[in-house]
């Protein structure tokens, strides 16, 4: 689902090529070449190739003898990529990429929620009531950098609690999500009591094993945050 991180010039050339076409500024249809690529970014054509290898495997272009390097239309698209949400963050259409990742939670998290409640072990809780006390403390010191750390433990936790490896894989898209409304300023200087409260809700249930009180709790917490975020955009 996901690509190994880059490093190096091939991170800056996937990066660049990447927000280009996330951004639409390289529309579907377009065609690239090595030379091109290695001309514009002053690189080998081993980076530029395997840049364009990663982007193939994330069906952004397809790459053919004779043909070129071609854009792909956003349908072809792996759209879980977590890279690939970052980039649409970065560069792309960011309310269209919000509304659609707001979307696929409210179909994940709280089903998520209710099977943690059933299969999360001793350890799992333990991170779970933690992550939340941790919100608590740095959304009243308003450290935001420190709350997003416990935020995406705690949703990451819960993923891997439900026990169902595909639920689990969605990890790195939640976390796109949340790294994504806090570094884009989309999150308040001070984070909703009532939505950290919440989680602390969530953890509890999972504790108890009280799998609808669970899925009620994670299902407000999403429901928090899509108002949140649409009042942003609003304001």
């Amino acid at each position: 689902m996901t690509t190994p991180p880059a490093t190096g010039q091939h991170a800056s050339v996937l990066d660049a090529l990447g927000g280009r076409i996330a951004s639409g500024r390289l529309e579907a249809g377009s065609v690239l070449t090595l030379e091109g690529i290695c001309g514009e970014y002053a690189v080998s054509r081993s980076v530029a190739r395997e840049a364009i290898r990663v982007l193939e495997s994330m069906g952004l272009v397809t790459s053919r003898r004779r043909v070129g390097i071609t854009v792909q239309r956003r349908s072809r698209w792996n759209v879980f990529d977590p890279r690939i949400i970052r980039w649409r963050l970065d560069e792309g259409d960011r309310a269209a990429q919000l509304l659609s990742l707001s979307e696929l939670r409210r179909g994940v998290e709280p089903v998520a929620a209710s099977l943690a409640a059933q299969r999360a072990d001793l350890t799992q809780c333990r991170v779970l009531a933690a992550a939340a006390s941790d919100m608590a403390v740095h959304g009243r010191s308003g450290d935001l950098a420190a709350y997003l750390v416990a935020d995406t433990i705690f949703h990451r936790t819960l993923l891997a609690a439900s026990g169902n490896e595909m639920l689990s894989a969605l990890d790195g898209v939640v976390g796109e999500v949340l790294s994504g409304r806090t570094h884009h300023g989309m999150m308040p200087s001070r984070p909703n009591p009532e939505a950290i409260a919440l989680h602390d809700e969530v953890a509890r249930a999972v504790r108890l094993g009280d799998a609808p009180a669970a899925e009620r709790a994670m299902r407000a917490i999403i429901e928090e945050a899509a108002t949140a975020l649409q009042d942003e955009q609003d304001s």
